[in-house]
């Protein structure tokens, strides 16, 4: 949204965005106790997870945490971007992210590489690396198994790495599996996210719109309403939010109410309807 659509809202930033500040994200006291344990792994660590469905704020986690552990000094974080790699692109991933020049065909000078540099920057630091993966649901097999060795030494009595797997529920059920169940066991701190309270996603509407700059964009009677239609799922809300927001600048308005929400809506109710109808119509010719 540009500068002088944002003017319209008196607003310095699109609340409804994925990429609102992480400053003005919501941190809950469930999110804040999480993220003070995996600050005490960075000292010992071992591994962490956050668990739930699509919508329910995962990802949002992962920056706040991110965040956080950025502030520490001396802690060196990497963020994986593409789970799905086999072993040797999760080599090449890890190499980069830690500054470790790795050969494609000799994993174990890429192995042994990575647990020098962890272990020196320990020795140097007394803090530990830290790995955040987001849909590690995706993660094969042999990478999760791999990044098990990389994280510990001398017998498994060492650990080098701290490690924050976040996915959706088919990851603490694949941990149930004979191959997983060595990472399983070594979770040490849980972040499970469930849907949120109407109350819930009231907040947050709220705090990120005085985040932004206007509280008073949307009508009381507006909020109530996204907020039960929402289904509990943080991403529903910020998406229909953001429609009445392309919609109210569309037509120039500045403040967000029902008429516009139902106005919104029952037109996309009404353009299903006919898309249906046609692709009837279709079937049947």
């Amino acid at each position: 949204m540009n500068k002088k659509l944002l003017g319209l809202f008196g607003l310095k930033w699109n609340p409804f965005a994925p990429d609102v500040p992480t400053e003005a994200l919501v941190r809950t006291p469930k999110l804040d106790s999480f993220c003070w344990r995996v600050e005490q792994l960075v000292r010992d660590g071992g591994f962490a997870l956050v668990t739930g469905d699509p919508g329910t704020g995962k990802s949002a986690a992962l920056r706040i945490l991110a965040d956080r552990l950025s502030r520490l000094p001396q802690v060196q974080v990497g963020c994986v971007e593409h789970p799905q790699s086999r072993v040797t692109d999760f080599y090449r991933e890890m190499g980069d992210l830690f500054g470790v020049p790795m050969e494609p065909h000799n994993r174990w000078g890429g192995f042994r590489a990575l647990r020098e540099k962890w272990a020196a920057h320990i020795e140097a630091t007394l803090m530990r690396p830290v790995l955040l993966v987001d849909e590690a649901q995706e993660m094969l097999i042999g990478a999760l198994g791999e990044l098990r060795l990389l994280a510990s030494t001398q017998l498994d009595s060492r650990a080098i790495l701290t490690v924050v797997l976040a996915g959706d529920a088919r990851l603490p059920d694949r941990f149930r599996s004979p191959e997983l169940l060595p990472i399983g066991s070594r979770i040490r701190a849980r972040l499970a996210l469930d849907y949120a309270t109407r109350d819930e996603l009231r907040a947050c509407l709220d705090h990120l719109l005085a985040e932004a700059g206007n509280k008073a964009l949307m009508t009381p009677e507006l909020v109530s309403t996204l907020c039960e239609h929402a289904a509990g799922n943080h991403r529903v809300l910020m998406t229909m939010a953001g429609d009445l927001l392309a919609a109210a600048a569309q037509r120039e308005l500045s403040k967000l109410d029902e008429k516009l929400y139902f106005d919104v809506f029952a037109q996309s109710a009404d353009r299903r309807a006919e898309e249906v109808r046609a692709a009837k119509a279709r079937r049947s010719a």
